[in-house]
């Protein structure tokens, strides 16, 4: 066990809490954001396509990335949608993706009429085991969504391969890994597509919004146009007789405006969380019952949150006995990341997913395989919803912050094995 012990008496049970000073905090806001804010409304106009905060946006986004293109969009959910749109993904088709993600990396499968199908998880890193998402595609899989979870790189390459192999676009929802390197190259910037989150609740916000970076040439025309009602303003006019059904996902120039701003704080931002959540990591190895997160060797996380999984006989706990040990101590840790697996919510085992009485196109309505989601379809994942606690990260933390919250997970799990 590293580090020495304040005390050998839980806060629980009346001693001494390990955290003694309240988290870090700051203003993710300021004067910078204010200028651009100004700078937008000067301009008369908000429309991105007359403005130039959302062209900056974009090529200062695909600049830091190294990429040829950037589409702006007003979530990161649209952006999802935007990239399915753009590679053709339509009814009856189905898309691999993460069973431990929001439903925004869910949505638009099925507004495209496109049936989700779930791998399994790595138990440590939380992301998408290479050989499950092999063993899931057929020959209707048009797209992998591979979810980078908490700013942790999936094994990129290799699903990249496995796409390439069976001929499927590779989509990276990158919404909670800015930053985030595997093998010295961005998330995000491996598969067809890469798509982005500007949510209020992501390392960098603008309220809300999204972006899709791709070095495709024609996938750029058909995203940019997608998240448009398929405009096309390319040329001296704007050419309305849109060939097929899409969204208006258009980014304003407001949320532009202070998403420039954001992205010159970005890699500060990550960098400061990376140093947290690795020593974190390193602290929390070989500890009796308690299984850290796994980061690749080539990969730099950019912890958009940090989780562990306890194994409760092991332990010598409950996660639930765990987890308010810990808050006792200070520590504002949470049991579990998600209630569920997105395939166990009530619209999958019903079949419900619009109103009403279809059950399309889960039901095979689009010639489509007929879909039903039960539990135990990916038991690694629902392993890991059951076992796994979160610890929040932010950037501003501090050293002191970082050594009483290992003080105090140490100190939890000294009482729990030895007690």
């Amino acid at each position: 066990m590293k580090g020495v012990l304040k005390t050998e008496k839980l806060a629980l049970h009346g001693g001494t809490p390990a955290k003694t000073v309240p988290y870090g905090t700051g203003k993710r806001f300021g004067k910078e954001e204010l200028v651009k804010l100004e700078e937008a409304l000067n301009q008369n106009t908000l429309f991105y396509w007359h403005g130039h905060m959302v062209k900056d946006f974009c090529k200062k986004f695909a600049d830091m990335y190294g990429v040829k293109h950037c589409v702006t969009t007003s979530s990161g959910t649209a952006s999802i949608h935007v990239a399915l749109g753009a590679v053709g993904v339509g009814p009856g088709d189905e898309v691999i993706t993460s069973p431990i993600t929001d439903m925004g990396s869910v949505i638009g499968i099925l507004y495209q009429n496109a049936i989700p199908v779930f791998a399994d998880l790595d138990p440590y890193s939380f992301n998408m085991d290479p050989k499950s998402v092999e063993e899931k595609i057929t020959d209707k899989t048009k797209a992998i969504v591979v979810v980078h979870l908490a700013g942790n790189a999936a094994e990129i390459e290799e699903i990249c391969k496995i796409a390439k192999k069976h001929n499927v676009y590779v989509i990276e929802d990158c919404a909670q890994s800015y930053c985030c390197e595997y093998k010295g190259k961005y998330a995000g910037t491996f598969g067809d597509i890469g798509c982005f989150s500007l949510n209020d609740f992501k390392h960098i916000s603008a309220g809300d919004g999204g972006m899709v970076v791709t070095d495709n040439e024609e996938l750029y025309y058909k995203a940019l146009m997608f998240a448009d009602k398929n405009f096309n303003r390319l040329g001296t006019e704007v050419v309305k007789n849109a060939p097929y059904l899409a969204p208006n996902y258009r980014m304003n120039e407001l949320t532009a405006a202070v998403g420039i701003a954001q992205l010159d704080k970005v890699k500060d931002i990550c960098a400061k969380r990376n140093v947290y959540g690795d020593k974190l990591n390193a602290a929390l190895q070989g500890i009796k019952g308690l299984k850290p997160m796994k980061v690749l060797d080539d990969c730099t996380c950019s912890y958009w949150f940090y989780m562990f999984r306890i194994d409760e006989a092991e332990m010598g706990a409950t996660r639930a006995e765990f987890v308010n040990a810990l808050r006792a101590e200070g520590v504002p840790a949470q049991a579990g990341y998600m209630p569920t697996c997105v395939y166990q919510y009530d619209m999958f085992k019903n079949g419900t997913i619009y109103p009403g009485a279809t059950k399309c196109p889960l039901d095979g309505t689009y010639g489509g395989r007929v879909k039903e989601y039960k539990d135990g379809d990916c038991p690694e994942a629902e392993a890991i919803l059951s076992t796994c606690i979160k610890l929040n990260v932010n950037e501003f933390y501090t050293e002191q912050d970082l050594a009483e919250t290992i003080e105090a997970i140490q100190k939890v799990c000294n009482y729990f094995n030895n007690k």
